[in-house]
């Protein structure tokens, strides 16, 4: 699609790969609606991209993780008279430790803001493009999203449900003018694992770039693909498991991730 002069919709906006959309979009002439938390970065970033690109921003405070924040974010935008024409659903986190050992309560947002604000965001906001008969839902999975990961139980668990969700909309709409694509990407250089808590969590080699991961992106959406995996490595660590059972996989998983012992007095726990 042509974003020139159309409205896209960026969750998770503040930084990182929400913050890479926002600025390879606006550099493509769309005008942008940015959503994240933190208004003082979200009013930044808007006045630096108007001002660069002479473009149209319009800035939504909203923590998608509460109960019916997604309705709010679409009544507001419906107050505005925005159409939204490219939706990313982009906002998410992890955390990362023993199950039972995680707060019930942060794993509880967890779920609610990487699956539940996807899926009401995009039942929101589906319905306008398919009456225009064009539009495209960007929906950010994650190569934890091909396995289970242990110790880092939850997130594994959403990003598969995004990516399944995505496929399943991919089919149901490829013939209706509205594009869905699932981004998987791997370790990243973004604020993802400080809000993990740890490094512990980064699976090993170099991170990519969010400016890569999102021009990649937006290349193989132009190509009409369902999905990206972006960086070579990346996308092998993504398949490996089609040809290991899955107690072959946990076990290669969760040694990657199992959490360092804690020390206590200098020696470990």
């Amino acid at each position: 699609m042509n974003i020139k002069g159309k409205w896209s919709l960026i969750t998770g906006a503040s930084s990182g790969i929400g913050e890479q959309f926002a600025r390879q979009l606006a550099k493509k002439g769309s005008h942008l609606v940015l959503v994240a938390r933190s208004k003082g970065k979200l009013d930044a970033l808007a006045a630096e991209l108007t001002r660069s690109h002479g473009i149209q921003c319009r800035v939504i405070p909203q923590d998608l993780s509460l109960q019916g924040a997604a309705g709010e974010l679409y009544q507001t935008c419906q107050q505005l008279g925005l159409s939204i024409d490219l939706l990313i659903n982009n906002a998410g986190f992890a955390t990362h430790g023993l199950f039972e050992q995680v707060s019930g309560e942060r794993q509880h947002d967890e779920v609610m803001l990487n699956v539940a604000a996807v899926v009401d965001m995009t039942h929101l906001f589906l319905p306008a493009m398919l009456h225009n008969g064009s539009g495209a839902v960007i929906n950010v999975s994650s190569t934890a999203g091909f396995q289970p990961l242990p110790y880092m139980a939850v997130y594994g668990a959403t990003k598969a449900f995004v990516l399944s969700f995505t496929d399943a909309l991919y089919w149901e709409n490829r013939d209706r003018g509205v594009q869905f694509f699932a981004l998987c990407p791997g370790s990243t250089e973004t604020d993802f694992f400080n809000v993990v808590g740890t490094e512990d969590a980064s699976v090993g080699g170099a991170k990519d770039s969010p400016e890569r991961v999102v021009a990649i992106t937006l290349r193989a959406m132009a190509r009409g693909k369902q999905y990206i995996v972006p960086g070579f490595r990346n996308y092998l660590g993504a398949q490996i498991s089609r040809f290991m059972t899955r107690r072959q996989s946990l076990r290669l998983v969760g040694s990657m991730l199992r959490p360092a012992p804690k020390e206590h007095n200098g020696q470990p726990s």
